[in-house]
């Protein structure tokens, strides 16, 4: 993976928001929105509202447009809903994606048992982990992925430090920082995170579009 060519492909939407500009143009966890340029897919974490938006969702979803998710947010979706749950693989419009929990291990706001989503979607040959709403698990142990979205802001999710362990036994190529500058937290969680890093994982801190 040649990070110059594939960096340029992510946009940091704000919050845990992304969009990928591949041969499918695909988010994950459309919220408060600046542009709306059409999806292909739409990946949704879990029900809260700073992730499942379905004000934005509708802003940017086509007749065409797949969107993956779990039960609970599907009843508040229209459109092609895709319901998953952790373990669960599938392929959409040849998007290959693999589905993964999200959960607090120290906290309540998102209980293993609820069954929150992460994923790995792999576009184009490059694999992008998301991982959701979550502290370090040890799902996380051992993934082979190109681009880890880790959260770094604390109180809902798990912190800068904790997150850095988190990228240490990923190992992605590049961690980019997110959940942080909406709600809760601030770039300095997302510099405090990359300068534990530093000759060890890359992390690059994208701005907001």
């Amino acid at each position: 993976m040649n990070l110059q060519d594939v960096l340029p492909r992510i946009h940091w939407l704000g919050h845990d928001s992304f969009r990928i500009d591949g041969s499918k143009v695909v988010y994950f966890d459309p919220y408060e929105l600046s542009t709306a340029v059409p999806a292909d897919m739409i990946f949704i974490s879990h029900e809260h509202f700073d992730h499942c938006s379905p004000s934005d969702v509708d802003r940017i979803r086509k007749d065409s447009t797949v969107i993956v998710t779990d039960q609970a947010s599907a009843k508040k979706l229209s459109g092609d809903v895709r319901v998953v749950r952790p373990g669960d693989r599938l392929e959409v419009n040849g998007v290959d994606v693999e589905v993964l929990p999200a959960y607090n291990t120290t906290k309540k706001f998102h209980p293993k048992t609820a069954g929150m989503l992460a994923f790995v979607v792999t576009l184009d040959g490059v694999r992008y982990y998301h991982a959701g709403d979550t502290d370090f698990i040890e799902e996380m142990e051992g993934l082979e992925v190109d681009v880890a979205f880790l959260p770094v802001s604390g109180k809902y999710v798990m912190d800068a430090d904790e997150a850095v362990l988190a990228a240490r036994a990923i190992r992605p190529k590049v961690a980019i920082p997110m959940h942080y500058g909406a709600i809760v937290g601030s770039r300095e969680d997302a510099e405090r995170f990359q300068k534990a890093l530093e000759g060890q994982v890359p992390v690059v801190i994208l701005e907001k579009e």
